[in-house]
């Protein structure tokens, strides 16, 4: 059984006015590693932003279990320094952004410019294990069609600078000016791969390996892939159930591989413009399915991606729970659709940092094997 874990980019707010609280390095230096657990807590680019590493699992439920804590950590590591930290994947609400003091930031600000003076944005990072880099490429090339199904599911960023986008993950957009940015190419072989990198390398566009921010990569740190394209999650359930669909899917693609299924052939430009509808719909219109490569409404795309992972979410004897989280998403909306409805009954942005503040350490029940599977209900495309 694979294992897989996650890294979480949580905003770092002031206690009291809930507007974003520029310490994060000072918290991060403070407490950077949580032995008993096994969590580590990092910087990010920008002081108003704290990354919490969770160490790798083998089940959803003990995904679910260490995003929790590592969430309920990172909040207690901001409170001595007057914080919370919060899982929104854009600050709703006007900011300037206060970066980090170390070298290579100051690096990357002196050569990106405004691009990296106004970048402040959370994402969900999934590492799954891989047994080789070439398993690793293969599995790359096979998941690439099904990356804008997960930021859908995951999308959390529906406001940016006090204005509702229209987008339901706005973070993507803004993540997009970086160069070296959105879905990986179609490879073949880990020679091809290498090739891109180093050619990438050479231009000295990306300052070094680790500005590669593709969607999906393989890591240089890890035996794993590393799936960047999720927004951070509004709910620790969400995040779990979206990592563990994740791990699946590179199972799944890594069978594949072995059994000769060769990869749909997407060309980079239409994957790019699939993931473009993904941002600015989310679930609640329409994505396009990878295996008619035609608009659907998100339900039935979605389902037809549990669906293609379906035996070994069996084997992981995860299908039942999976199958109960995601209908939850589909049924009751992403970390967008209740930034939005807490808005709208508020009025207030500040009220929306205040209702995902809650939401972010609500405290689920234990995932149970033996829960019951909810219906899955496909989405109505609705108005475009």
């Amino acid at each position: 059984m694979r294992t897989f874990g996650v890294e979480e980019e949580l905003l770092l707010v002031d206690e009291s006015e809930l507007t974003p609280l520029p310490l994060g390095w000072q918290v991060a230096e403070r407490n950077s590693f949580r032995a008993h657990s096994g969590h580590e807590l990092t910087a990010e680019l920008q002081q108003e932003q704290l990354e919490v590493v969770n160490p790798p699992q083998s089940t959803l439920s003990g995904q679910l279990a260490s995003i929790q804590t590592g969430r309920a950590w990172a909040d207690a590591c901001a409170a001595e320094f007057g914080g919370r930290v919060v899982a929104l994947a854009t600050v709703p609400g006007a900011v300037t952004p206060h970066l980090v003091p170390q070298h290579r930031f100051q690096q990357m600000a002196g050569w990106a410019g405004i691009t990296a003076r106004q970048q402040l944005t959370g994402g969900l990072h999934i590492h799954v294990l891989v047994h080789s880099r070439a398993e690793g490429v293969a599995v790359l090339d096979r998941i690439r069609v099904w990356l804008p199904t997960l930021l859908a599911l995951s999308s959390n960023s529906p406001f940016w600078e006090d204005d509702d986008t229209a987008f339901h993950s706005y973070r993507y957009q803004t993540w997009s000016r970086w160069p070296n940015t959105g879905p990986p190419d179609l490879f073949g072989s880990i020679e091809r791969y290498d090739r891109q990198r180093e050619s990438l390398l050479r231009s000295r566009v990306p300052l070094d390996e680790g500005m590669l921010y593709f969607d999906a990569r393989i890591c240089d740190r890890h035996s794993t892939v590393e799936i960047r394209v999720p927004d951070v999650c509004l709910f620790a359930r969400h995040a779990a159930v979206i990592a563990a669909l994740t791990r699946a899917l590179v199972e799944t693609a890594a069978r594949d591989w072995r059994a000769g299924v060769p990869p749909l052939l997407v060309e980079t430009a239409v994957l790019r413009a699939w993931t473009w509808r993904a941002s600015r719909c989310g679930v609640e219109s329409l994505l396009v399915d990878p295996y008619t490569a035609m608009p659907a409404p998100a339900g039935e795309v979605v389902t037809r991606l549990i669906d293609t992972v379906a035996p070994v979410l069996a084997e992981y004897r995860e299908d039942r729970q999976v199958d109960s989280l995601i209908s939850e998403i589909l049924r009751n909306g992403t970390g967008a659709y209740h930034q939005r409805e807490a808005f709208r009954h508020a009025g207030d942005l500040r009220d929306v940092v205040a209702a995902a503040l809650h939401s972010t350490h609500e405290v689920s029940e234990p995932i149970s094997p033996k829960a019951k599977a909810l219906r899955r209900e496909p989405v109505n495309a609705g108005e475009e």
